[in-house]
């Protein structure tokens, strides 16, 4: 097949998937011609080809651009930058999908919209589906309901080359970091993922301008992010809580959150005021509520401790501005409050330790405002985080817990599948202390010595596993809870609730 054939069959995905018109054909022909450095050829194409996704046919364009040197290297960095020039061509401009966007809000409702723009970031292969696909993910259940587990094995490997061009570079700051408005359509670089094919929809929240996008690596249906125009540091506050109570007012069907500001229990980019939300129901928001409070002045708002291993309160009431106001409220209090008795110390030389991970929903007509304490301190025992998962469960899982992991979804790292394999086989084979020699899954053995496996296949091994695997993510989420679920943590969590009256 030639690469004249491989330009119609893209032209007619794009056709197929309405992001082009006929009168657009002779044009996006012409753009591609040009990419290619080619003078132009008509050609006959079957009807034969696959136009559900374009990876087949973008896997042979890009083969023709290294065999063309069109691309210096073959590696997965320079296909990746090359792949988005390709389908920019076909993308709408930024105006027309904003256009196209809110025709669809107004004459349809918030959910066609959002249909709209996620169909758009997964046609125009800026969500990358065949890569998402890699990934494990069941649920286990738990004393805390069903947690959900994934293993991510859609974002592929730096090549070794490209790091180190990479280094050899001049360090460039434009865009200042992958959440700035400025990577729109942005070439990218060997350190800079390409924004060719990116587009973002402007959302107005409480007066401030922001964006909404959606992740190329989802984590579950609908991952979006919205960004703040400004490029600031993450910041909680009561303007905070009342941006994202006003973004559910605009999309409804949509959860949104924050992540906390301070390092440790925040995400992995605090240097950009950014929230992430999507059309999924995790696990924390089927929790129930456990204890309920009366606070003075608040009448209005129902205000509750959730049934979950992180320490979460819960706010529901029907006018916004008041949840937003008693969340302020209890944001400010946990800011300055101290336990001894449970370790949580506000400050330690100067050093603010108390914040808050915020999640917000409208469910029922009510608007739920789920505020998850957290703590950033360290010590001699915890170096990592005293509320941060302990050395006994990094061989699950070490990193930050962030707003994802917060809410009960796992994603666990991709080495897990391979170490699992292996050690599934010495479960089977009944050769435990063969794999404490094993360096691959050595880290694993003092886990599984603890469990009681069913060896009678290895299907029922690793079935095991994965319900395991869900108790162990369970055991995660509790270290990072400030007020553990044992009678004196519960006194603990009733003692700062009830200093809020």
């Amino acid at each position: 097949m030639t690469i004249y054939q491989d330009i119609e069959h893209l032209i007619h995905y794009g056709l197929h998937k309405r992001m082009i018109s006929v009168w657009d054909v002779d044009y996006i022909r012409n753009r591609l011609f040009h990419l290619f450095e080619l003078e132009g050829a008509s050609v006959e194409v079957s009807p034969e080809e696959d136009y559900s996704t374009p990876v087949a046919i973008l896997n042979r364009m890009l083969s023709y651009a290294v065999e063309k040197k069109i691309i210096e290297e073959d590696t997965v960095t320079d296909r990746d930058l090359f792949d988005a020039k390709i389908m920019d061509i076909l993308v709408p401009r930024p105006s027309e999908v904003n256009r196209d966007f809110y025709f669809k809000f107004e004459k349809e409702g918030p959910v066609a919209a959002t249909d709209y723009f996620y169909q758009l970031s997964k046609d125009s292969h800026y969500i990358r589906t065949d890569r998402i696909a890699k990934n494990k993910h069941w649920y286990s259940p738990t004393e805390y309901g069903d947690l959900e587990i994934t293993i991510n094995l859609s974002k592929p490997e730096k090549d070794p080359k490209a790091i180190a061009a990479a280094k050899e570079k001049k360090q460039a700051s434009y865009p200042e970091c992958l959440l700035c408005k400025e990577n729109v359509g942005y070439a990218g670089r060997l350190d800079h993922p390409a924004r060719d094919n990116h587009r973002i929809i402007p959302v107005d929240l409480e007066g401030e301008h922001w964006f909404l996008q959606y992740s190329p690596y989802v984590y579950y249906n609908e991952h979006a992010i919205v960004l703040s125009r400004e490029h600031r540091p993450m910041n909680i506050s009561k303007e905070g809580f009342d941006r994202l109570l006003d973004f559910t007012d605009q999309l409804p069907h949509y959860f949104v959150g924050s992540n906390a500001d301070l390092p440790i229990v925040g995400g992995s980019i605090l240097s950009h005021d950014h929230f992430q939300g999507g059309h999924h129901e995790f696990p924390m928001a089927k929790a129930p509520v456990e204890e309920t409070f009366d606070i003075p002045r608040f009448k209005d708002v129902e205000a509750g401790i959730v049934r979950w291993p992180l320490s979460v309160i819960r706010l529901r009431g029907g006018d916004r501005h008041r949840v937003s106001e008693l969340g302020d409220i209890i944001l400010q209090s946990w800011r300055s409050y101290s336990d001894e008795k449970v370790e949580v110390f506000a400050e330690t030389e100067g050093e603010p330790h108390n914040t808050v991970t915020p999640i917000a929903r409208y469910r029922d007509r009510q608007y739920e405002l789920d505020l998850v304490l957290r703590n950033n301190r360290t010590n001699e025992d915890h170096p990592m985080g005293i509320f941060h998962p302990h050395e006994e469960v990094h061989h699950i899982k070490k990193e930050n817990i962030g707003l994802i992991e917060v809410m009960g979804l796992a994603v666990l790292p991709g080495r897990l599948v391979d170490e699992m394999e292996q050690l599934s086989r010495y479960i089977k084979e009944e050769k435990l202390d063969a794999a404490a020699n094993d360096e691959a899954v050595a880290k694993h053995v003092p886990w599984a010595k603890q469990i009681h496996w069913n060896t009678t296949s290895e299907q029922a091994v690793w079935e095991q596993m994965q319900e395991e695997i869900g108790k162990r993510f369970s055991e995660v989420l509790e270290h990072a809870g400030v007020f553990k679920r044992t009678e004196k943590g519960k006194e603990a969590f009733q003692r700062f609730m009830k200093q809020l009256g």
